[in-house]
């Protein structure tokens, strides 16, 4: 496995061992210890996967606050997506930027997302299958999100359809009225 940094601390691309031949391949998405050598220790808990049908669906910018805030492995087994992670840690050098990635059944990268950061992703084909593990059970009490086009963090998803954004997604707040309670230092 290898791990490719992003311009956001904590976040990155791993790249998994892909062998293969004439029948197909194999890979390794998850090994503790190899994951351990890149630098990532978190104790995953929780196995989570969903399917989106249509091309252009938004889903995010979802996070947990703590005490149940998440670290997560998240990557795509059918289809292709821009997933994006945003450091939500007030008081972090980087606080409100963000990264995308293109996570895709091909290319079998993952991103790893430290807690204190919100999650979201876009779906670039129809028929999207998302798997991510996580670092801390679900918590209906701290799920939380924010809008996906809050200005002040201006992540550019490309043409987003209304029709294609869940009821929770586009009644979510903005990052400043919301309760978000990651500090940076703190989680």
């Amino acid at each position: 496995m290898e791990r490719i940094d992003t311009k956001l601390d904590g976040v990155y691309i791993v790249v998994p061992d892909v062998f293969g031949d004439h029948r197909g391949y194999f890979m390794e998405t998850y090994n503790k210890a190899a994951f351990k050598k890149l630098g990532i220790s978190n104790d995953f808990v929780q196995d989570n996967q969903s399917y989106t049908a249509k091309k252009g669906t938004l889903r995010g910018i979802h996070f947990q606050n703590a005490p149940m805030a998440q670290a997560k492995v998240v990557r795509v087994t059918r289809g292709a997506v821009m997933d994006v992670a945003i450091d939500l840690r007030k008081g972090s050098p980087t606080y409100k930027q963000w990264v995308a990635v293109e996570l895709s059944a091909e290319n079998r990268r993952m991103l790893v997302i430290p807690r204190g950061f919100g999650h979201g992703f876009r779906t670039l084909t129809d028929d999207v299958e998302f798997c991510y593990k996580v670092d801390n059970l679900y918590s209906k009490e701290c799920d939380r999100g924010i809008r996906f086009d809050d200005p002040s963090i201006g992540v550019d998803w490309g043409e987003v359809y209304d029709e294609l954004l869940s009821a929770k997604d586009m009644n979510a707040p903005l990052l400043e009225n919301s309760d978000c309670n990651f500090v940076f230092g703190e989680i």
